[in-house]
């Protein structure tokens, strides 16, 4: 699976982008999938994920009420709909998928995800 994350920019405080993960090579509809960012010195850190079937969403605190995150399984996409930006919300978004039937949550740390997309890079000025 090949996962190709766009979508990033730069938008004032305030605005609003949509990031968009898509898969090719096989269908990820049976994979969960999650959204992390990584500020120039820091650590990549969790955003949302959805799961497969039920499509259970879970966010970090930070962006709950402002993000919000769905899938397409038709057409193999996955997207990050986030709004209100401020400007801690800047770095560089990654996009990856567990293998299929495999779970996500809160919890699941980068090192489980199996497969991940080149990253979007988002800033947002004040």
């Amino acid at each position: 699976v090949q996962l190709q994350a766009s979508g990033g920019g730069s938008v004032q405080a305030g605005g609003s982008l949509r990031l968009t993960c898509t898969a090719s090579g096989a269908p990820f509809s049976s994979s969960g999938v999650g959204w992390f960012r990584q500020a120039p010195g820091k650590v990549r850190e969790f955003v949302a994920a959805i799961t497969w079937g039920d499509e259970a969403t879970y966010y970090t605190d930070s962006v709950r009420g402002r993000f919000s995150i769905s899938r397409d399984n038709a057409k193999n996409t996955v997207y990050l709909q986030m709004n209100s930006l401020k400007p801690e919300d800047s770095g560089v978004y990654y996009c990856g998928a567990v293998t299929p039937f495999g779970t996500v949550t809160p919890t699941t740390g980068p090192d489980e995800y199996d497969y991940w997309g080149q990253g979007t890079l988002v800033t947002v000025s004040s």
